[in-house]
């Protein structure tokens, strides 16, 4: 019995022909020479005239043409009908069809969202296969909680300034003096078990924002450490990073009194206090930055530091 008709299957001739073979998956993040399937459905006019042209056959089998054109349009008002009761997919949702002389055709449903991280495939009809390929990485990071310092666009920004590394991970707040108090100590605590960058923010008084990016967690150590990774930024109120120099290895060191940033010359890129409370910023060698503050000495008002996990 055919599907689409209601006929005998002998009483009507095959239509399409699919290719009946193992089906394989074929992933959207390779390279195939595989082309979209157009499905060419002839229309009911095309249908009746190959029906009428067969009338003889049908007559043999004992099926009139009339009654098989009943059928017809009785099955083709049914699936309008039908058609007309379907919900259309949500716009955040793809379907792509595959389909090569060697495989079935199938369906895969892909979410928008997903798709982004995905490598597409895109050909276009009637050229020889040509297929683009392009990875999307979301601008805006993922953060384990809502930051108090820094507004979309902030994030969005120094995202896109800190290692390729970094793009994509999550962040996670390891501290904030409104949830941890200020203490230098807290913050070196909670970055103990880190191996992973980290960012810090500041603001301060006068509500300028600033900070610094840094290759590896904060520590007491008795050496500098970190990598030509770590820079210091400021928003004045636009976005301005100051890179490594290369001029000396002044990058990070810290002990229980302070944390610094940078130096050389006389005075610290960046200089925090035991309580996270005043601090300071000088041009220095290591970076050739201008003051990340309004003013060389500064009180801060709320830090966070965030760290990339991988």
């Amino acid at each position: 019995m055919d599907i689409l008709s209601g006929a005998p299957s002998h009483c009507l001739r095959t239509v399409c022909h699919f290719p009946v073979r193992e089906k394989r998956n074929c992933s959207i993040s390779e390279p195939t020479n595989e082309k979209p399937l157009h499905l060419n459905f002839k229309p009911i006019a095309s249908l009746t005239h190959k029906v009428k042209a067969d009338q003889r056959g049908y007559k043999r089998d004992g099926c009139s043409s009339g009654c098989l054109l009943d059928m017809w349009h009785s099955r083709v008002q049914s699936l309008t009908e039908k058609a007309r009761t379907m919900k259309l997919l949500p716009e955040n949702i793809k379907v792509l069809y595959f389909a090569s002389d060697c495989a079935e055709p199938y369906v895969e449903i892909i979410k928008v969202k997903d798709s982004k991280r995905r490598l597409s495939l895109c050909s276009s009809e009637g050229s020889e296969a040509e297929h683009d390929y392009h990875e999307e990485v979301d601008a805006l990071p993922v953060l384990s909680q809502h930051s108090q310092l820094l507004d979309d666009h902030q994030l969005e920004t120094l995202a896109a300034h800190m290692p390729a590394r970094t793009q994509g991970c999550p962040w996670q707040l390891v501290y904030s003096t409104a949830v941890h108090g200020s203490s230098l100590r807290t913050l070196y605590r909670n970055m103990a078990e880190l191996d992973s960058p980290v960012l810090l923010v500041i603001k301060d008084m006068h509500k300028k924002v600033f900070g610094a990016f840094s290759s590896d967690p904060f520590k007491v150590s008795k050496h500098c450490y970190g990598t030509g990774e770590t820079f210091l930024f400021s928003f004045n109120p636009e976005f301005q990073p100051y890179r490594w120099s290369g001029e000396n290895s002044y990058l990070v060191s810290g002990n229980l009194e302070s944390l610094h940033i940078g130096g050389g010359g006389g005075g610290f890129g960046l200089w925090l206090d035991a309580d996270l409370y005043r601090g300071s910023s000088f041009s220095c060698p290591t970076f050739h930055n201008a003051s990340l503050s309004t003013q060389e000495d500064f009180i801060v008002q709320d830090l966070e530091v965030w760290t990339v996990m991988n």
